[in-house]
């Protein structure tokens, strides 16, 4: 079911070049279908929202139900298991919490000289947050997209999901979008939706930001629609990497790679150890414990495919190839964990120790559990508050503190060939 792998370079290539196809899988055709929609939202805004809606989902929206009222968020609460709701506002206050810490503020330095140089940090406005629907209940991706918006101070935060054939939403992800601070629940989803909330229709408004998972149509209509709105990223698969050690427990070690396999079959579970031992034990926990789990279909694959158990000659050899994959989970399951975060490059969240297993950052640690995947970690960050702000440069300068710096500017700008530049200083420098 999982490989066992005796790493080299040669082989490590092969298995990052391996993973990063997982999100280059020929798209065209999809994508095409994708621009239609959104050409005609676009073009004829409700009426097509309405038309699609009624044709992938089932249901006949309009203008009087498109919006999820006061009395269908009061059904929710009633209808959801109470336990579930107290645990969904204790997540909430720990997101909340973590992301309390992430604000930035507003600053100026002021000179001497009459120059004042600072920062102007200010929320968006409005940002659109799109949550799966179906058969799956997606309460804590409510969570994770909407509370950091709200701790950055965004005023309006609307979030469309796709209804059932009777026009219902997952009652979870109603109370868990109360609890966030939503200011309007859309029924609506796929392209149809990214493409209202991109570009604004008679019943949804234009949003600055669009965020939030989606199948692949809702994955290339954020990317189509990047450049009219900001987006969060276009996420891949689903993937885990644990660093392990003979210390480690191959029943845990095992729970670990399943719990992301369990995604879909394009995810990907991979173990690094220094172990032959540790890998040949694990290999067998995780036979034994996928035969008792609902989703053991799409583990098989998804373990066959993009799975494996790599054993290399050192742990040194094995972060060197950790920080080449860029995982978007890294469990570090070792002897002295916390010893190994300077040796960390790239990863999307790092999980340190036997008792942090993954599942804990997807719920109710703290931390977003918005990553990124395909090795992107290289370069991109965990969803934060940084998304759901912009930032302004402010400048002021006295006469004095212009003249100080008026010759540099003027040269700078001729040896550019910009005359216009230069004259704009030389008309202030004149006697």
């Amino acid at each position: 079911m999982i490989k066992m792998i005796k790493y080299d370079e040669k082989e490590g290539k092969l298995i990052v070049d391996g993973l990063l196809s997982r999100t280059q899988l020929d798209q065209s055709e999809v994508q095409m279908k994708v621009d239609k929609i959104i050409s005609e939202v676009r073009l004829k805004k409700d009426k097509a929202l309405f038309e699609y809606t009624k044709m992938f989902d089932g249901f006949e929206i309009n203008k009087e139900n498109i919006l999820v009222s006061k009395e269908e968020i009061e059904k929710a609460y009633k209808e959801v298991d109470k336990e579930l709701i107290e645990i969904i506002k204790k997540a909430a206050e720990r997101i909340r919490d973590f992301h309390e810490k992430q604000k930035l503020n507003s600053w100026l330095e002021p000179k001497a000289n009459g120059e004042t140089l600072g920062q102007l940090v200010r929320p968006l406005k409005r940002v659109g947050v799109y949550v799966p629907g179906g058969k799956a209940s997606y309460p804590s991706s409510v969570l994770m997209n909407v509370i950091p918006a709200k701790v950055a101070g965004v005023s309006e935060i609307i979030m469309t999901t796709p209804p059932d054939k009777k026009g219902k939403i997952n009652q979870a992800t109603i109370v868990a979008a109360d609890i966030a601070g939503i200011t309007k629940i859309y029924k609506v989803g796929g392209a149809q939706a990214i493409a209202g909330l991109a570009f604004g229709t008679e019943s949804i408004p234009k949003v600055d930001k669009i965020v939030g998972p989606g199948n692949i149509y809702v994955a290339l209509a954020k990317r189509s629609v990047y450049g009219y709105v900001n987006i969060d990223s276009v996420a891949g698969p689903s993937e885990i990497l644990i660093m392990a050690d003979e210390s480690a427990n191959p029943k845990f070690v095992a729970a670990d790679l399943l719990s992301q396999a369990e995604h879909d079959e394009l995810a990907s579970a991979i173990l690094i150890t220094d172990s032959l031992k540790l890998g040949e034990e694990v290999q067998k926990e995780i036979i034994k414990q996928t035969e008792r789990l609902e989703r053991k279909e799409i583990i098989k694959k998804s373990l066959n495919n993009y799975g494996a158990i790599i054993v290399v000659k050192d742990i040194e050899d094995g972060f060197k190839l950790c920080n080449e994959i860029a995982p978007e989970h890294l469990e570090i399951s070792t002897k002295e964990a916390f010893n190994y975060l300077s040796k960390i490059e790239n990863a999307g969240a790092i999980f340190l120790g036997y008792y942090t297993p993954e599942p804990l950052g997807d719920y109710m640690a703290g931390p977003n559990h918005v990553l990124p995947t395909g090795g992107t970690a290289r370069f991109f960050s965990p969803l934060s508050i940084d998304d759901y702000i912009k930032k302004s440069s402010i400048l002021s300068f006295s006469k004095e503190a212009m003249e100080e710096i008026g010759e540099d500017v003027i040269k700078f700008a001729r040896a550019e060939g910009l005359t216009a530049h230069a004259n704009s200083v030389e008309v202030r420098l004149e006697k």
